[in-house]
């Protein structure tokens, strides 16, 4: 039977798919707009299998809140950092924050089989095959995280466009204006400092052995390049070794780090918050914080553009 372009732009607003693949999905199932929207999520899982061995590093992070108690953050990946700018890419991830601000899953597995917000009839999986559809790279829907306060308040922060996203969790008898200007502050030292703990009593026993051990060597092999009559005895070298362990964990404990804002340079975060508090009447109490980075942790491929077209050359000379 004869397709209209009427039928072709119908399929296409409802799918987001191709003009050309909605036509052909249109012929195969003589114009049944149902079977066409079938025939296209299948394509698109086809796709998908086809894209799964890329390396999609890029994409964006992006926080979804609700008041000041719940706020969730999710990274979706894609191949390119175009794709990453695309509206109609910004506009699923926002669809997927909002899926993971609602979501009861405990972890990405079942996050993925649940039933996709904006169309029941579909899960988390099946709208981001078909995402991956429309968008004609690999997609990835690497990691979310839910947090919920009921004794104070949750406060986000989205840097880069997405490239980093920061949710702090705050116990405080009074969420104003001031406390959660301050706590916005406090995510974004989280942003440029990338704390990996909220003070020294959440350092594991394992981290701290592992680094006194490699800070240890450090301190041998340097007293050892000394004059024999300037080496330092075991008992100095365990007295430095102590302060040295003290500074690193500063540096990596939020509540130690010197608060960038700071006006004097020597404030710590802790200091700050506890200043804050005194002037508001309460005391605030950072519970727990998390830092997404867009692509940390994976290894990007590294692409030889002339390689690339060198091979693209030769296979059009055969």
């Amino acid at each position: 039977m004869a397709i209209t372009a009427a039928q072709v732009k119908q399929l296409r607003e409802v799918t987001g798919s191709g003009m050309m693949d909605c036509k052909k999905a249109l012929t195969e199932t003589n114009g049944d707009m149902d079977a066409a929207i079938e025939y296209l999520r299948k394509k698109g899982q086809a796709k998908a299998e086809k894209k799964a061995s890329r390396i999609a590093a890029e994409g964006i992070c992006f926080i979804a809140q609700d008041n000041d108690n719940k706020a969730a953050v999710v990274e979706v990946n894609s191949e390119t950092d175009f794709v990453a700018q695309n509206e109609k890419f910004r506009t699923y991830v926002a669809q997927v924050a909002n899926q993971a601000l609602n979501s009861e899953a405990a972890d990405l597995d079942a996050f993925m089989a649940e039933a996709w917000a904006e169309d029941a009839s579909k899960t988390v999986k099946d709208a981001l095959v078909d995402m991956i559809a429309v968008i004609s790279e690999k997609l990835s829907i690497r990691r979310f995280q839910r947090i919920e306060e009921n004794e104070g308040c949750v406060v986000s922060y989205l840097h880069g466009q997405g490239r980093i996203g920061v949710i702090v969790d705050a116990k405080t008898d009074v969420v104003n204006d001031d406390v959660k200007t301050a706590l916005k502050n406090v995510a974004m030292q989280i942003t440029s400092m990338n704390p990996k703990y909220i003070s020294a009593a959440d350092i594991d026993e394992a981290y701290k052995e592992h680094e006194k051990e490699i800070l240890l060597a450090q301190a041998i092999q340097e007293n050892e390049q000394l004059p024999e009559n300037k080496r330092k005895s075991q008992n100095i070298i365990e007295k430095m070794l102590i302060g040295r362990l003290n500074k690193q964990f500063k540096e990596i404990c939020l509540l130690d780090q010197v608060y960038v804002r700071a006006e004097d340079g020597k404030q710590t975060v802790g200091q700050y918050l506890d200043q804050v508090g005194k002037a508001n009447g309460t005391k605030i109490v950072i519970k727990d914080f998390v830092r997404f980075e867009t692509g940390e942790g994976i290894e990007k491929r590294q692409d030889n553009f002339a390689e690339e077209v060198m091979a693209q050359a030769g296979a059009a000379a055969k």
